[in-house]
């Protein structure tokens, strides 16, 4: 069976409904998930991915602290056995009124995650230049996670040295810029994600997303790029796993 890697899911559910939600992944050939955190709930849900498991699925770990836990009185993480340091970044499209806060936060963030030379996965909505500024100011290398710009943008976050990740929005109707960006993402750059339990891609659209789902994103996304969906498959793996490391 091919192998996939899903760079990006969220668990919030039961220890039960983790390991049934795992479970499901390697019975799709997802074999490798990396847990992301981003506030007190999805953090705490990345340690009990990481301690449920299941056979034949490996778990990496992420935590940290989204745009939206801006104002929020923030404990400190252990981030003892972590892969990446995250979610964290921008989004203007529903808190512009929260820019400041959102600046400072990823910023303290991404010097975190550069003294203790871990790889960062950001979220970036409606805030190119600002994103761009801060990855300038505060040199960092990692993942842009679902990735929603067009190519411009992507082109310069390449140029920045950070991998990009595609979920199921490539397979919208309406994603015509996703899409354009996926092809100008060179092989050895890309990296595919689900973002459960949202954004479940077609056929699967309007349905909890999950891990198991990722394959038809990494089929729609070999076909566009017109490639073999095994090789596919193999190199975003790599990808993932030579930006990422060894899971702890």
């Amino acid at each position: 069976m091919t192998e996939l890697f899903d760079t990006h899911a969220h668990f919030e559910g039961t220890d039960a409904e983790t390991v049934s939600v795992l479970n499901r992944a390697v019975s799709s050939g997802v074999t490798r998930v990396m847990a992301v955190g981003g506030s007190l709930s999805l953090n705490k849900g990345v340690e009990t991915a990481a301690k449920c498991g299941a056979d034949g699925v490996k778990v990496w770990k992420c935590i940290g602290w989204d745009r939206d836990q801006v104002g929020k009185d923030l404990p400190t993480l252990d981030y003892t056995g972590v892969a990446a340091v995250g979610e964290i970044g921008l989004d203007y499209h529903y808190s512009p009124d929260t820019r400041k806060a959102q600046l400072d936060l990823m910023a303290r963030q991404l010097e975190l995650a550069r003294d203790m030379d871990l790889p960062v996965v950001v979220h970036t909505r409606d805030a190119d230049d600002d994103t761009l500024g801060l990855l300038r100011e505060v040199p960092s290398r990692g993942i842009i996670h679902c990735f929603t710009g067009g190519p411009r943008f992507c082109r310069e976050l390449l140029d920045l040295g950070f991998m990009i990740s595609i979920s199921g929005i490539v397979t919208f109707k309406a994603a015509d810029n996703v899409r354009e960006s996926a092809l100008v993402v060179p092989d050895d750059r890309l990296l595919v994600e689900t973002d459960s339990p949202f954004l479940a891609p077609v056929p699967l659209r309007g349905q909890p997303n999950e891990p198991a789902f990722l394959v038809h994103t990494a089929r729609f996304l070999a076909d566009l790029r017109k490639t073999r969906f095994e090789d596919l498959a193999a190199f975003t793996t790599r990808n993932a796993i030579n930006t990422l490391g060894d899971a702890k």
